[in-house]
């Protein structure tokens, strides 16, 4: 567990990021990832009849198509209690198995700092 406030700025600013879009798209996970350049990438659950994304590979998914390389961390706000494995892979095929996944409760408190790999 963390206290937010021991966060690097960018840290804080991606997982901020992430919460919003889970509020303002009421869906039950919100994420946020950057790339090697400082962008970021927000996303929402994706539950349509023919795909289904979690947040997280939503983001992921968007950094890859806007040509990122690689990620420096990544940030998801969710109920669940751990990251699912989907997740992490998706971060690690982008970013490397060292990446970090920051696993953070809807109020923005950070549960676990996790490794991709």
């Amino acid at each position: 567990m963390s206290d937010s406030n021991e966060l690097d700025p960018e840290d804080r600013k991606i997982i901020t990021l992430a919460r919003s879009a889970r509020a303002r798209n009421s869906v039950p996970e919100g994420a946020a990832v950057r790339d090697e350049t400082g962008r970021t990438y927000v996303a929402g659950t994706v539950d349509l009849p023919s795909l289904k994304l979690s947040a997280l590979q939503t983001a992921v998914a968007m950094a890859a198509a806007s040509g990122a390389e690689s990620l420096e961390a990544a940030a998801i706000v969710t109920a669940s209690l751990e990251a699912a494995e989907g997740d992490l892979a998706a971060v690690r095929d982008l970013g490397g198995a060292g990446t970090r996944v920051l696993l953070a409760a809807p109020d923005g408190t950070v549960r676990a700092t996790v490794s991709a790999g």
